[in-house]
């Protein structure tokens, strides 16, 4: 069964006061997402990873050896990179869960050092890429960056939560501030709900 491009969980102008218009929604969602379903799908075709998951798909496909990733992964990976994305931000007052910020005080030793590193992940991460906040196999917490449409999964780690650093995802907003936009992320559309159920 082939993939779908899933509905937003919000309106397209939901996040515009916090600081994602509207027409970056479009664009991101409706193009860049919509297009990374459509090539994933032609991808798989025929192939062995035809009606496996995308997890299944991202996990067969990745090689760590490789300088560049394969076309199957770079697409399912993208898939799944923003299914997440997505879900991870919402137009609430998004405040944090207790338990949520616990775990990041005994990882990082505060909140705020824990977006510092994660911001700094972001902004550091040459050309496009991922930077993220994940959990390891033995519990601890880490914030990481990936290039291109690598994700925790490659490495057995779960995604807590991701912020896209590709241009198409900021620079409708905010041009080439990068800094900028990973500190409206952390600070005004994070959906730590989302966040601390992935614990």
């Amino acid at each position: 069964m082939a993939f779908s491009l899933p509905d937003l969980p919000y309106a397209h102008d939901a996040l515009a006061s916090k600081g994602m218009s509207a027409e970056t929604l479009e664009f991101h969602h409706d193009l860049h997402h919509n297009a990374y379903v459509t090539n994933g799908n032609a991808a798989i075709a025929g192939t062995e990873w035809e009606g496996k998951s995308l997890e299944e798909i991202i996990v067969g496909t990745y090689d760590a050896s490789a300088v560049a990733q394969n076309g199957i992964f770079n697409n399912i990976s993208q898939l799944w990179n923003h299914n997440q994305f997505w879900e991870m931000m919402g137009p609430g007052d998004n405040a944090m869960p207790g338990e949520l910020e616990t775990a990041l005080v005994e990882n990082f030793g505060s909140v705020d050092e824990f977006k510092s590193q994660f911001s700094a992940a972001g902004a550091g991460q040459f050309g496009s890429g991922w930077c993220w906040l994940v959990k390891n196999a033995d519990g601890s917490l880490a914030v990481t960056k990936t290039e291109n449409g690598v994700n925790p999964l490659c490495f057995g780690q779960t995604a807590l939560l991701g912020c896209d650093v590709w241009e198409h995802s900021y620079y409708i907003d905010f041009r080439n501030k990068r800094p900028v936009y990973l500190s409206n992320f952390l600070d005004n559309l994070v959906n730590w709900e989302n966040v601390a159920s992935r614990m």
